[in-house]
């Protein structure tokens, strides 16, 4: 597996990955309304591209194939992270949060991490030492899902 930084050129590949991994890794967990609401089949491509290169995004690819990405901004909140449904459960999610957090923990003082993980992603944060601050209801294109805002403070070794 290889882990390097996002291009421009992997935009369609990674909306692409995206939009399946929600419609099946999370379908145990959200309807299928929910599910459409979260990852249509339209999305503001612009936006996307726009967030992807401004974050420290990272991309996990295996063979030409992206088999995950994930992105965090410079206050430590990790945006998005997903791993496509046939390369779960082999360390990828693991491998790009590792790189994401590291790129952001060179400071001695302690540092902050945040999300908003799905129903499907809070045990796997939850494992990594983040902890639920809240559950929360929000809304996408007027469709109501649960997910959990939760945070992990962080402090350098000395």
């Amino acid at each position: 597996m290889i882990y390097r930084a996002y291009t421009s050129k992997d935009l369609a590949a990674i909306v692409r990955l995206f939009q399946d991994t929600v419609h099946t890794v999370c379908a145990r967990d959200y309807t299928s309304k929910q599910l459409d609401a979260w990852a249509p089949k339209e999305l503001d491509m612009k936006k996307w591209q726009a967030t992807l290169l401004a974050h420290h995004t990272i991309v996990a690819e295996e063979d030409g194939v992206i088999a995950g990405f994930g992105d965090m901004d410079d206050t430590g909140y990790l945006d998005r992270l997903y791993v496509h449904k046939d390369f779960q459960r082999q360390g990828i999610a693991t491998a790009i949060c590792d790189r994401l957090e590291a790129a952001l923990s060179p400071e001695p003082s302690p540092v902050q991490f945040t999300t908003h993980a799905s129903i499907t992603a809070k045990p796997f944060f939850e494992k990594r030492g983040y902890r639920i601050v809240k559950e929360q209801t929000v809304e996408r294109r007027g469709i109501r899902l649960t997910n959990y805002v939760m945070e992990k403070t962080c402090r350098k070794a000395e």
